[in-house]
């Protein structure tokens, strides 16, 4: 298979990698072109066989729905395009009928894997037609994790990210779990080895997962957290989770109470915040802020 892919960052960067080790002949576009392939959008679409597949990997919102308008007007009838990054599924149903108007298929792939992608696969949730899923599914098969497992076509336009939005808030909800136990633990006087304790959870128990993993990973590194300040981003799909929810009038108290713990982790220190910021920059190498000086500029690292 040949396939385009545009947007070449910590996610994409490695998922061309990964592709290739997969036998996909992958054209990759970046505004970096120290990284890129090519040197336009039109030279990537201009390089791929017919049908044509492009993948897209780049910031939801503004530059997604930009990235997108720009490959309909390059692409043509039977091409498809895949959002492969964390839209808002109601822009997924947007950009579908756009690209229906010439005939381009449109697929939604909710991507979840982070830095660790590359190594150990990405599950994939994808929303689209059967016959548009059919023509990107040796791309889907390089990417996911070795097995049956790991991909799913949750079904129409807008199912995957809304699946990928859902899986996001509950990864709310359990970091949220596993920081709040982690400030308790390290509250009291009666525990002598908290790291240990959560070590001693990763085999045999319930609560056993890659978050659990990663909070260890993160204790063990820098014992105490005291290297990351307790505040946490939240990407929007936690608020779109509840939004659904109350749409939908499904009750979801620990997912919001999990987003609602983010913005207090905003204004106050809290160990437990330090907690989720650690588990976020494990698994997603997403920023963690290391320090605040009283009226200075606060520092970032991945």
């Amino acid at each position: 298979m040949d396939i385009g892919l545009v947007g070449l960052g910590k996610m994409g960067g490695n998922m061309r990698t990964r592709l290739r080790n997969g036998g996909v002949t992958v054209v990759g576009y970046d505004r970096n072109p120290d990284v890129s392939d090519v040197a336009s959008l039109a030279e990537l679409v201009e390089a791929l066989p017919s049908p044509r597949v492009v993948w897209v990997m780049v910031p939801s919102g503004e530059i997604t729905r930009a990235t997108v308008t720009d490959l309909i007007e390059l692409l043509g009838e039977g091409d498809v395009i895949v959002d492969g990054g964390n839209s808002r599924w109601t822009d997924d149903e947007k950009h579908a009928a756009l690209a229906a108007e010439k005939s381009i298929g449109y697929i939604d792939c909710g991507v979840s894997g982070g830095v660790w992608g590359l190594e150990n696969g990405y599950a994939l949730m994808a929303g689209g037609t059967a016959e548009d899923i059919a023509k990107v599914q040796p791309a889907f098969d390089a990417l996911r994790p070795e097995g049956e497992s790991g991909f799913v076509h949750a079904g129409r336009v807008g199912a995957g990210h809304f699946s990928k939005m859902v899986h996001n808030g509950i990864e709310y909800a359990m970091m949220q779990a596993y920081a709040e136990g982690y400030e308790l633990l390290e509250k009291v006087d009666i525990v002598d080895n908290v790291t240990a304790v959560f070590d001693s959870w990763r085999e045999g128990t319930v609560v056993r997962s890659w978050l659990l993993d990663l909070l260890v990973k993160a204790l063990e590194e820098d014992p105490g957290l005291s290297k990351i300040r307790g505040y946490a981003e939240d990407s929007g799909e936690g608020r779109w989770t509840v939004e659904a929810a109350i749409d939908n009038a499904v009750p979801m108290h620990t997912i919001a109470a999990s987003l609602f713990a983010r913005f207090t982790s905003r204004q106050d220190e809290s160990p437990a915040m330090q907690a989720v910021a650690a588990m976020r920059n494990q698994f997603g190498g997403h920023a963690v802020r290391t320090e605040a000086p009283p009226g200075g500029d606060v520092s970032t690292q991945s």
